[in-house]
């Protein structure tokens, strides 16, 4: 007697709806979301537990203060000095000082000045810095009234208190 020839027939793919590939793809992701939190419980497990985080507030506003005087030399802190009065208070020309309190070369270095004879020491200073790159330069108000805006006389107040620095003044 001979067996029943059974032929086997591969089963037809079954179509699954949306619902039920939904389901599917869910189980699928919470097993990998599962082992991914189970990894990092793991590879986190030797860190010591954190203080919760505190609160973010605003930070405290911040009042800017006055560098140091980068000149030990008292002529050179003069003209230094003028130069932080002319970039906190304005610049002007066509006299010593303006209405809005702005001051013209010598106006500040006037006002910087611990003596009389301390600012004529910076004036001098000050022409001979200007008259290396402008040698037709008269004066220093001469000079100050020909600019047009504050970034040269501040740049030549410093260059003023370098030389006067280097020379020991």
């Amino acid at each position: 007697m001979t067996a029943p020839a059974t032929t086997a027939r591969a089963a037809a793919p079954v179509e699954l709806d949306l619902d039920a590939r939904l389901v599917e793809v869910g189980l699928v992701m919470d097993a990998r979301l599962t082992l991914a939190n189970l990894t990092f419980e793991v590879d986190t497990a030797h860190i010591p537990a954190a203080d919760p985080i505190p609160e973010i507030t605003a930070p405290l506003p911040l009042t800017p203060t006055a560098a140091p005087c980068p000149y030990p030399t008292p002529i050179a802190a003069t003209l230094h000095r003028a130069r932080l009065r002319l970039d906190a208070a304005g610049w002007c020309t066509g006299g010593l000082r303006n209405e809005q309190g702005a001051r013209c070369l010598i106006g500040a270095i006037q006002a910087a000045a611990d003596s009389r004879g301390q600012a004529d020491d910076a004036c001098v200073v000050l022409l001979e810095a200007i008259r290396r790159d402008f040698p037709h330069a008269n004066t220093i108000p001469s000079w100050n009234d020909n600019q047009r805006d504050p970034r040269l006389p501040a740049r030549y107040l410093e260059r003023a208190a370098e030389l006067a620095h280097s020379r020991g003044l």
